[in-house]
């Protein structure tokens, strides 16, 4: 027996349990926005029509679980990236420091530790300002 589930991020109500398909479409539909190449691939890929997809795209509900997605993955990437940091700037010392290394290979290494150094004080400096100015905010509205 199916029962009526609220309403979805469409403005249509489903149901729940067996049977229960809009709901897993809009999810196959932003996965495979994630993963093909275009439109037409995500909605092959996702069992639904490109003029459909496209229809959805346009819905700020739909738009927004995208986006959602979309951060998602993104911030996913971003920690593997930071998860990998470490070995990076390794490498960069490493051949920075290796007097067998092309003269060139040392002066590029160089250049970017000293880049990434500058960037890396500049964004601290930002983030301790920001937090001044929220406190001083927060404290002229009479916050604690």
């Amino acid at each position: 027996m199916s029962r009526k589930a609220p309403a979805d991020a469409f403005g249509s109500s489903q149901t729940t349990g067996h049977g229960s398909r809009f709901g897993h479409k809009k999810e196959d539909a932003i996965a495979a926005l994630l993963t093909q190449r275009n439109i037409e691939e995500a909605a092959r890929a996702a069992g639904i029509g490109t003029r459909t997809l496209i229809r959805w795209l346009k819905i700020p509900e739909f738009e927004s679980a995208y986006l959602e997605a979309r951060r998602a993955v993104v911030s996913q990437s971003n920690a593997r990236l930071q998860q990998a940091s470490s070995a990076a700037v390794s490498t960069l010392l490493k051949i920075m420091v290796d007097a067998g290394a092309p003269a060139a290979a040392r002066v590029r290494a160089a250049d970017r530790v000293l880049d990434h150094s500058k960037h890396a004080i500049e964004s601290e400096d930002i983030e301790v300002r920001v937090a001044a100015l929220e406190l001083a905010a927060k404290l002229a509205k009479g916050g604690n």
